[in-house]
This record gives structure tokens, sequence and C-alpha cells, in this order.
């Protein structure tokens, strides 16, 4: 692991040389005017940008490395701190409130949600509140309520807002949702890293992965990049089966099940005589 990670903290160091070097060869005066780059720049690299889902998939870790790229010094001030979110496919949810009434639990209320990701990471190198301004999470929608886009509610219900909580607070449960403070780590104001878990209960397709730096909770520069999850092998072939060919897949699924119950029966009478 130690090895592995000094080879990917050296292509990071000759992709820096490299960009420095270019960015020292003079420029030719073709009367267009260059447009000013930004102070600070990310240099970004994944430990794998690919995830399959398998029948035995339990879950799965993702390095997200990279460094800063400068033309100059490292500005004085407040500190770099570097955010990463990683944010799964969004899809409307529907929210129900459960109450109990005559001893029974039943739905009464529901709020439907317009957008939510199904899976939904930020990792820190110091607290969210300290490193980033609310001005700024409004408009890069980097905490895990500012991801969630929730439009309205039925007039019947005043506390739409409790609808929202509670889903930040089932999947949080489930690890579907987490905040991982000082969770990355800055070398030097110029290499960071941080780990990902990514749980066993993935859903398909694009996951963003982006990378903001910040300084004195004012967004800096950004990054963006995907990781891309999908279901392989038998796991992708019962999936495909099933949303193209149901009539298929449910007649087999029926023959399993006779089959499976016609076995249990010849082995409980042979085991009987």
């Amino acid at each position: 692991m130690r090895g592995s990670f000094r080879r990917i903290l050296g292509a990071v160091a000759l992709s820096l040389t490299l960009g420095l070097a270019s960015a020292a060869l003079p420029q030719e005066a073709d009367g267009v005017e260059d447009q000013a780059a930004p102070a600070e720049q990310i240099v970004l690299g994944l430990s794998q940008a690919e995830v399959a889902i398998t029948t035995n998939f339990n879950g799965s870790e993702i390095l997200v490395y990279g460094a800063v790229k400068r033309e100059q010094a490292i500005p004085e001030g407040p500190p770099l701190e570097v955010i990463i979110t990683v944010a799964g496919p969004s899809r409307p949810v529907m929210v129900r409130r459960k109450e109990r009434r005559f001893g029974i639990w039943v739905n009464t209320d529901a709020v439907e949600v317009d957008q939510a990701p199904s899976f939904y990471a930020v990792a820190t190198s110091a607290p969210l509140n300290d490193i980033l301004k609310r001005i700024e999470d409004l408009r890069y929608k980097i905490s895990i309520p500012r991801a969630i886009r929730s439009v309205g509610a039925p007039m019947t219900i005043s506390d739409s807002a409790s609808f929202t909580d509670a889903l930040i607070r089932i999947r949080s449960g489930s690890n579907l949702y987490q905040v991982v403070e000082n969770g990355v780590v800055v070398d030097e104001q110029t290499l960071f890293r941080a780990a990902i878990r990514l749980p066993a209960a993935l859903t398909e397709g694009d996951y963003v992965t982006r990378i903001f730096l910040t300084r004195g909770g004012e967004v800096v520069a950004q990054h963006s990049t995907s990781i891309d999850v999908r279901k392989v092998g038998l796991e992708r072939w019962l999936f495909t089966l099933s949303r193209e060919n149901a009539l298929i897949y449910g007649l087999m699924s029926l023959a399993i099940a006779i089959a499976a119950g016609w076995g249990a029966s010849a082995v409980f009478s042979l085991l009987r005589r």
C-alpha cells in the first residue's frame, strides 16, 4: 500500500513538473488576449474509475488523491482546505410518516422529495462549518441537505422539512449518506488524499466526484470527474432479463422455485426412510 501511494505521488509530481515547464515557455504574441487562469488548479487521480457490482459485492473503497498546481508561491492568509463529495444518481423519493393508531402503525402523511442522491459522501480536511460559508454551500450544493432538492409539499403538511431530515437520517443509518470530517489529509497545502467507502447497496450509474479548494470559507477552485458503477456477470444478466424480458424472468423464477421445493421434498423423503 505504501509503495503504491509513493507511485501515485510520483505521478502527481511529474504532472506538476510538466505543467510548470509548459507554463514557463514563452507565449507567441498572436494578437489574442490570454484568459487569466485560476491561481490554484487541481490535478486529480482516482484509485479506480470503475466499480463492478457482482453477486458477492460487499462494498468498495475509492482513494481520491491529487495535488494543487500553482504558478506562484502559496498565497498568504487562511490555509488551504479541501472538500471532496461523491454523489450517486439522483431520483425522486417518496417519504411517508407512520403513526400508531388503535394499536396499529399506519401511513399518514407523505411528501415526495424531488431529487435525492442514492449515495452521497462528504469528506473534508476540517469541520465543514469552519471551512465553508453558507452562501458557498448554497451556490455549490456541497452539504447533504443542499444536495437534496425538495421544492414543495402538500398544503396540509406544515413540517415538510422533517421529511427531508428523516430521509437523511435513514440513509445515514444505512451508510448511504456520509459526512467524514477531517477525512482529507492535506500535505504542505499541495498534496491531498482521502478514502471514500462505498457500501454494498449501490445504485447503478455514474457517481459524480467533486473536489473543492477553499480559503477562508470561500471556494477558490473546483474540479469534477465520475466513477462508473455497473452490474457485471450474472448480476447484470439477471437485471437485464428482468427489465427486458419480464415474462421469461418470471417463468424462470417460478421454475426454480418449483425445482427447489421438489428437491427439498425429495431430500426429506429420503431422510425419513
